[in-house]
C-alpha cells in the first residue's frame, strides 16, 4: 500500500529523520583518543534527562530488560528480599527476573488496571522491622495496561519510615516522556530504553544509578560481568567503555538528547499530557473504557482500550494492520484479547495521533464495535483545538 505506514505501538516509537541522519555515519574507533571528547558531554547531558546531579548514567547495548538485570545484578546477593507489585506484563516479567535470580520476593498481587498500591507498601514496610527488605520496585509505567504509578509516594513512605530500601524504578515508556526525578525523589537505579521516549532503535539499555546504589555494590555477591557497574565507571570516567560500544546508536543519543533540551523537558511531559487526553477524549467519545480503572492512573504515553464484550481486540488489531496500515499495540497475557493499545510517546504530535485515531476508528467500523463514525476524532479534535497553556521556555 502506497504512503506511510502507521506506527501506534508503545515502542519501539517513531524515529525522527534528525536522528536516522545522526547515526548514518561512518564507523569508528571507540579507543581513538578523541573519541572521550564526544562521549564525556554525552554522559553529562543524559545525567539532565534522569534529572540527577549527583548519580551516574550509564549506557549498555541492550534493551530495558538488561537495564533491569543490572540493577539487581550490582547491589543485592542470593536470598535478598525485594518488594514488589505485579499489576501488568512488565511489572510481572521484573519479578520473574528477580527470582531467577535466587532472590526473595514479596510480590503483591494487584488488579490490572490499577498500580504501585501506596498503602500496602507502606504495610509491609512498616512490618519489616529488622530492614530484610533491601530493594523496593516500583513500574512508574505499566506499559501493557496503561498505568501510572506514584515514584514520589513511594520515597515519601521510605522517608516516613526511615527504611534503608534501594528505591528500583522502571523507567523504560516513562523516562524523557513523563516528569522523572531521579535526586528529588531518591531514586536509587532507573532503568530506560532507547526505544520509547529517546526515539530511538532498540538497543540501548540507559540506566541511572545513585551514589547509594554505587555503594552497595561493594557488598553485593551476585554475579556481574556484561552489566558490572564497577567496570563501566573505570572505563566511562575516560569517556571509554569496558567493551566495543554501540558507536552509531550514540550518536542516535546525542541527537535525542539534544532534541529533548531544545523542547525542554517541561514541555515534553505537557505535550505528551496534552497527546494523551486528546486519546482519552476519543476513547470517551467511542463510549469504550481504557483498562486504566480511572483518572488517577491514567498513562500519558500509552492507552489500553477494553473492546466490548463478545469482541476480540487482536481482529481490530489486525484488520488495522491488514487494511489500513496501522500497527497498535496488543493485550498481553490476562488482557490479550481484551484490549488494543494506542502509543502516544516520543516524536509525536497531533496530526500524527489523529491518524492513529482515525484508523482506529476504521478498523473498529470494520470489526462491527458499534459507535458513531467520527465520535472519537472529532473529540480529539475539540481537545487539540482548545485554548493550549503557556509552553516552557527551554533552559539554555
Amino acid at each position: 500500500m502506497p504512503g506511510y505506514k502507521g506506527l501506534a505501538v508503545p515502542g519501539p516509537t517513531n524515529m525522527p529523520f534528525r536522528i536516522r541522519q545522526a547515526m548514518d555515519v561512518a564507523l569508528e574507533d571507540h579507543r581513538a583518543p578523541d573519541f572521550p571528547e564526544f562521549t564525556l558531554p554525552l554522559f553529562a547531558d543524559l545525567k539532565k534527562i534522569f534529572k540527577t546531579e549527583t548519580g551516574q548514567v550509564f549506557i549498555f547495548p541492550g534493551s530495558g530488560t538488561g537495564g533491569w538485570e543490572s540493577a539487581i545484578a550490582n547491589t543485592l546477593s542470593p536470598g535478598d528480599t525485594v518488594l514488589a507489585s505485579v499489576f501488568g506484563q512488565f511489572s510481572y516479567l521484573w519479578v520473574d527476573l528477580c527470582q531467577r535470580f535466587g532472590l526473595e520476593v514479596d510480590a503483591v498481587d494487584v488488579e490490572w488496571g490499577k498500580g504501585v498500591p501506596l498503602e500496602e507498601y507502606r504495610a509491609r514496610l512498616e512490618a519489616d522491622t529488622t530492614h530484610s527488605i533491601k530493594a523496593v520496585l516500583v513500574c512508574q509505567n505499566e506499559t501493557a495496561t496503561g498505568v501510572t504509578s506514584d515514584v514520589a509516594g513511594v520515597r515519601a513512605i521510605l522517608d516516613d519510615l526511615g527504611h534503608p530500601a534501594l528505591l528500583f524504578v522502571d523507567g523504560v515508556s516513562s523516562i524523557a516522556s513523563i516528569d522523572f526525578r531521579m535526586d528529588e525523589w531518591g531514586v536509587d537505579v532507573a532503568v530506560s530504553g532507547s526505544q520509547k521516549g529517546f526515539m530511538m532503535p532498540t538497543g540501548l539499555a540507559i540506566v541511572g544509578v545513585s551514589q547509594k546504589a554505587l555503594a552497595a555494590k561493594k557488598t553485593a555477591t551476585l554475579p556481574a560481568c556484561f552489566f558490572d557497574y564497577d567496570d563501566m565507571i573505570k572505563t566511562n570516567a575516560q569517556g571509554y567503555f569496558p567493551y566495543t560500544p554501540a558507536v552509531t546508536l550514540l550518536h542516535g543519543l546525542r541527537a535525542s538528547i539534544d532534541m529533548l533540551l531544545e523542547e525542554g523537558l517541561d514541555n515534553v511531559f505537557a505535550r505528551h499530557n496534552r497527546l494523551a487526553s486528546g486519546v482519552r477524549a476519543a476513547v470517551d467519545a467511542w463510549g469504550l473504557k481504557t483498562c486504566a480503572k480511572g483518572p488517577e492512573w491514567h498513562s500519558d504515553t500509552v492507552t489500553a482500550i477494553l473492546v466490548p464484550e463478545g469482541f476480540d481486540a487482536n481482529q481490530v488489531i489486525r484488520i488495522a494492520y491488514e487494511r489500513y496500515d496501522l500497527s497498535l499495540g496488543a493485550g498481553l497475557s490476562k488482557v490479550a484479547g481484551k484490549v488494543f493499545r494506542i502509543g502516544h510517546l516520543g516524536w509525536l504530535n497531533e496530526i500524527m495521533v489523529m491518524q492513529s485515531l482515525g484508523g482506529v476508528e476504521m478498523a473498529m467500523r470494520d470489526v462491527g464495535i458499534a459507535f458513531e463514525p467520527g465520535a472519537g476524532v472529532g473529540a480529539a479534535v475539540r481537545r487539540f483545538t482548545e485554548p493550549a497553556e503557556p509552553m516552557m521556555i527551554a533552559a539554555e
